[in-house]
């Protein structure tokens, strides 16, 4: 039967690239947390006694003590060959300032010479350690290589450098234990398996299959603690003066060593047992695409159906299901971004509702998004025109909604909302649920659109309410994930509209067009946000408003300006 993932001064630990760098910290630290028994493993030689020249000089002057030991023996010292000489030395003695680091915490530790992708040695070297330390109950891989190139500049070579010591050195590791004693199983992915990252192709497939490898052994083993730990970027030596400078230009946060260690050891903490991958650092924000003058049109297809997309059980107008014009322009906006790394939507112009999308008998086989450029300024905007259309069973094409959209590499700062007003009147005292599906004119949203939590004021201008988006799981957000926009916000956003109708004159909304939308900042998940609709003009039969939506420090993560309004009835809606 499987032990339990208990740390104790009898566990035993195989650690992959474990006796330098990055993984050497984490151990140790992981000693200081828990004693026990570490068998570090690399491909460098650990030299017993130092060569005499080298043995009282520090980093500093080693390469001139190798220079002059070379040139008394007759040799010609080339800078390849005193490199080589002093990684040796300096490589032996970072190994062995390793294990006098783990032993000083009470740990053994112990160092083998051996790449992990030899197979053979690898299992007649760690079976003599066993022998002596106990039986393996922990592995934390990580070894790694980089060989950084983009994919058409890349070699056999360069794949199977980086691909081996990532995926067969877990292979080999996993032969050389039991494991169903094994208790600990600690993988080190990286953000760029999550998130992928240029030139870096092959390091991406290596570590996303180190994540999907930890969900199937967790699978098999439960009782194993199981984690792949998708690491940004360390402040380590690797990290140059010059690559921080290209991190900060694209907003990706540094890992400190002792955080990282320290992070390493809460990832192994039993409360988070069940967590088999976890990311630690920034999203990978791709760089912007060099743009050039010739103006280019897409034409993407996509085939839609109501099991793909459960969220549309929540948009249920009349009885169908019925596709969001905030999930439609999403589509639009996601699309566009997908072509241009880089550049992010900072506003859009112009949308409108030309002929709903409904998920019943009338549902077209394919809809085609179309995006034509209209300019483009390299490195700094991207000016679009887009439409989605169908074709009906006669083949006639049916347009179903059109935009203007404006990409930018820079998005301007988020402005603070002047008419701030959170004071509360109590003029509408419904909270939650009760403003939907709760019979009479309440709104028809099901939870995915959910929730406005209440209306703090309301007057014949104007109307503010407070907001909260449970997240939906991206199974339940289908093909219309959230990204930069979030379409589930955004049309929760304009719920204030219907409620500021229903109350001053028993009718309900549907959208029709917007004349300009802007984002300045994600709208955040899971936490409390504010919409004011500024109600500019009202007739019959439409509605005009501003929706403006912030932060309770009046910070606007969005706005959507000149937005029109169809009135409904609500038999209408309802029949």
């Amino acid at each position: 039967m499987t032990q339990t993932a208990q740390l104790s001064p009898s566990s035993v630990f195989v650690v992959s690239g474990g006796a330098k760098g990055i993984t050497a910290e984490c151990t140790i630290r992981l000693a200081q947390q828990q004693p026990c028994k570490f068998i570090l493993l690399g491909r460098s030689e650990l030299l017993e006694t130092e060569p005499d020249y080298a043995q009282n000089s520090d980093d500093s002057a080693l390469k001139k003590c190798i220079m002059e030991n070379l040139l008394s023996q007759g040799e010609k010292p080339t800078p390849m060959n005193v490199q080589k000489i002093y990684n040796k030395i300096t490589s032996s003695r970072e190994i062995k300032k390793t294990l006098a680091a783990i032993e000083k915490t009470g740990a053994k530790a112990e160092y083998i010479s051996v790449d992990v992708t030899d197979t053979p040695a690898l299992q007649e070297k760690l079976a003599t350690a066993v022998q002596h330390l106990g039986p393996i109950t922990g592995i934390i891989h990580g070894a790694g290589n980089l060989a950084d190139k983009l994919i058409e500049k890349k070699t056999e070579e360069d794949f199977e450098k980086v691909y081996t010591a990532k995926v067969q050195g877990l292979e080999n590791l996993l032969t050389c234990v039991n494991p169903n004693q094994l208790q600990h199983l600690v993988l080190f992915s990286s953000v760029t398996g999550f998130y992928g990252n240029p030139g870096q192709s092959d390091y991406a497939i290596a570590n996303e299959i180190l994540n999907k490898s930890a969900h199937i052994f967790k699978q098999s083993y439960p009782s194993c603690h199981v984690v792949a730990i998708n690491w940004g970027a360390w402040d380590s030596g690797m990290v140059t003066a010059e690559l921080k400078k290209i991190f900060q230009e694209r907003k990706i946060d540094i890992i400190p060593i002792a955080v990282g260690a320290q992070m390493l050891v809460k990832e192994m903490d039993n409360a988070n047992h069940a967590t088999a991958q976890v990311v630690i650092g920034s999203p990978l924000v791709p760089l912007a695409a060099e743009l050039d003058s010739e103006l280019r049109t897409y034409r993407i297809r996509r085939q839609m159906t109501l099991e793909a997309n459960p969220f549309l059980h929540d948009h249920t107008i009349a009885g169908s299901p019925v596709l969001p014009a905030t999930c439609a322009m999403t589509w639009i906006i996601n699309a566009s971004e997908q072509l241009y790394p880089g550049y992010r939507l900072f506003n859009y112009q112009d949308f409108k509702v030309l002929k709903g999308i409904t998920f019943n008998e009338t549902l077209a086989k394919e809809h085609i998004l179309e995006i034509e450029e209209i300019s483009k300024v390299n490195l700094e905007r991207i000016e679009l025109k887009a439409k989605i259309s169908s074709k009906n069973p006669q083949g006639r094409i049916q347009f179903h909604f059109s935009a203007q959209l404006n990409l930018q590499r820079e998005i301007p700062s988020a402005p603070t909302y002047e008419s701030l007003n959170l004071e509360e009147d109590n003029i509408i005292t419904a909270t939650g649920k009760a403003f939907y599906q709760n019979g009479g004119a309440t709104l028809f949203h099901g939870p995915g659109f959910q929730e406005v939590k209440r209306v703090l004021n309301i007057s014949p201008e104007k109307i503010t309410t407070e907001c909260l988006w449970p997240e939906l799981t991206p199974q339940q957000q289908g093909q219309f994930p959230v990204q930069w926009v979030n379409p589930y916000t955004t049309d929760l956003s304009m719920h204030a509209l219907w409620i500021w109708t229903q109350h001053f004159h028993e009718e309900g909304c549907l959208p029709g067009k917007v004349e300009k939308f802007e984002q300045f900042e994600a709208i955040p998940h899971n936490e409390t946000f504010y919409v004011s609709c500024e109600v500019l003009s009202k007739t019959s039969s439409s509605a005009i408003a501003n929706f403006i939506i912030y932060d309770r420090q009046g910070k606007i993560y969005s706005r959507m300006l000149g937005a029109h309004a169809i009135i409904w009835s609500m038999k209408m809606l309802r029949s």
